[in-house]
């Protein structure tokens, strides 16, 4: 993929390293507005940082907006700067299963192609209870740790001994109020804007050899140390356009491995954020991330090596390019 040929968002909130060290940015024009020089005129104390932001997001939003359309304040050329990570969240909700097309690939994959049954067969069964799912059931949520965060751009390293990491391309909705019990009409007030998430696993700590009994184990096949590059930008969502027909795409090494809409979705954005807020209050900063569509490298055979790059972009909210490292 050219990602000197990605449009950047015309505005967005950020984290960037600086001269001096890490700073709160907005992105606009290719440049970057350092919030500590605009601070005063944003009603924020400095260092400002982006949860800050976000803990008052209606009211600094139009703020922001005005201070990136002005010449005040200290801005440096975007390619003068390390794009970080944009937010550290305090909460990281991950739902599963959430992409029809996904969800039927691994059930062919994983069905016994036997007694007579084909595979169209098991697509047809599979998608017909997707169908139910999403009339009938109820979105799925794992939680994810913080500490697993890593910048759009950092290289991730494999966790020693591992054999089978695969990416997992995801929209991120990033929380911008304090919220609880919320309808899935009132769910899109909520979220400040949008962001890219790769929530990378490893394959074989999934389930528990020692205990099958107890399922998934989802804690240590997807918290490594940078199994979740984030960012680059926080997009906010009057800003990212139709969150409904979304496109995200990931390459490795230059192969087109996952590229699907959001129209996908079983649940979308609102049903996700409603349904996780009748369990967790939600704060500013969290993260809902909303399911991989399908092609991750279960399905394609291949999975994660050392010397890789993966390249993974959503509409509207830029890019990611990940290199990987095995230190084994």
């Amino acid at each position: 993929m050219d990602t000197a040929s990605l449009p950047l968002p015309s505005f967005a909130l950020g984290t960037a390293l600086l001269a001096d060290g890490p700073h709160a940015v907005a992105l606009s024009s290719g440049k970057l507005l350092d919030l500590d020089s605009v601070a005063e005129r944003l009603g924020l104390d400095a260092p400002v940082h982006t949860r800050l932001v976000l803990e008052e997001w209606d009211r600094v939003l139009p703020l922001l907006r005005e201070a990136a359309r002005s010449s005040s304040g200290a801005w440096t050329d975007l390619n003068d700067a390390t794009v970080l990570a944009p937010i550290e969240p305090r909460q990281i909700l991950q739902a599963g299963a959430n992409y029809r097309t996904h969800v039927i690939d691994l059930a062919v994959k994983h069905a016994d192609i036997a007694n007579g049954r084909t595979e169209e067969q098991v697509r047809a069964e599979t998608a017909a209870m997707m169908d139910k799912r999403k009339a009938e059931g109820e979105p799925y949520f794992f939680v994810g740790l913080p500490s697993a965060v890593t910048g759009p751009y950092d290289a991730v390293t494999l966790p020693p001994g591992t054999e089978k990491n695969d990416w997992e391309l995801e929209l991120a909705a990033v929380i911008g109020r304090s919220s609880y019990q919320l309808s899935p009409d009132e769910a899109l007030e909520a979220v400040a804007g949008f962001t890219i998430a790769n929530d990378l696993t490893t394959r074989e700590l999934v389930f528990r050899r020692d205990m099958p009994e107890i399922g998934t184990d989802w804690l240590r096949a997807k918290n490594a140390p940078g199994f979740l590059p984030l960012g680059p930008w926080i997009v906010p969502r009057s800003d990212a356009g139709e969150v409904s027909a979304m496109r995200l795409t990931l390459e490795v090494g230059g192969q087109v491995m996952q590229d699907e809409s959001t129209n996908d979705m079983l649940f979308d954005v609102a049903a996700l954020v409603s349904a996780v807020s009748r369990t967790v209050r939600l704060l500013p900063g969290d993260l809902v991330l909303t399911g991989s569509p399908a092609g991750n490298g279960m399905h394609w055979g291949r999975l994660l090596q050392d010397g890789d790059v993966m390249t993974s972009t959503i509409t509207g909210l830029g890019f990611q390019q990940t290199p990987v490292v095995d230190a084994s």
